[in-house]
């Protein structure tokens, strides 16, 4: 790969590019991995590779949600406001569980200790609640892209958050008046918002907003959708 296609990352965001991913059929079944570098670029993308993410909606006890503004070293959509934690589970037999979606929400865990830096001691696993997947293909740029079967999980508690600047350009917690605000500014090309997050935003979170003190309703463990 030639520098120009990487000269805005970092050295944590380049280490990053190597982990390994997993790689999935349409159904989201497990069939290998490759690293994120292979699964996030365009080229590789249009000849099919898809891979496994999730994104992470958290809510305080006022019902306000954590928007984060990625950070300017990303490898896609730099700069974009979105969902309160996003990545990929990695290939290792932890993260591959597919028991209680078990596999996914431990790297939620992970990542959501990692990247917004919230203490061990104030998250657990029995925080993060799977809720659905949905499917996207999002270009980025001409070079990168994402391309995955997104787990939709959500958090409700107040917790401290301290997200590391290398991955979080800034964060504030939002009311759903404020967050329709965003959506609307970003379609009038006044902000950026990662497609995935549109997606959330428009098909699910206002529609799971008035329920966060019973989500059950809304959980879809056989449902992947789809544009």
């Amino acid at each position: 790969m030639s520098g120009s296609t990487q000269s805005h990352l970092d050295e944590l965001q380049v280490k990053q590019l190597e982990e390994m991913c997993i790689v999935i059929d349409q159904d989201d079944q497990v069939i290998g991995a490759d690293t994120k570098r292979n699964c996030h670029l365009r080229e590789n993308i249009d000849r099919g590779l898809l891979h496994r993410g999730f994104s992470v909606v958290l809510f305080n006890m006022k019902d306000q949600l954590l928007v984060q503004q990625r950070s300017d070293a990303k490898y896609t959509f730099p700069g974009h406001f979105t969902d309160s934690c996003s990545s990929h589970p990695t290939n290792t037999p932890e993260e591959l569980e597919e028991k209680e979606f078990l596999g996914v929400r431990r790297a939620a865990l992970r990542k959501l200790q990692d990247e917004l830096g919230i203490p061990p001691e104030q998250i657990s696993l029995q925080d993060i609640i799977f809720l659905t997947r949905i499917y996207h293909n999002s270009p980025s740029d001409d070079v990168w892209g994402d391309h995955e079967v997104g787990y939709l999980l959500l958090v409700r508690k107040d917790l401290v958050v301290n997200p590391d600047p290398r991955e979080v350009k800034s964060y504030r917690y939002m009311t759903r008046d404020e967050l329709a605000d965003l959506m609307q500014r970003a379609a009038c090309g006044q902000e950026m918002v990662t497609p995935w997050f549109c997606t959330i935003v428009q098909g699910f979170l206002f529609n799971w907003w008035e329920h966060l003190t019973n989500i059950s309703q809304f959980v879809e463990p056989n449902t992947i959708h789809r544009p």
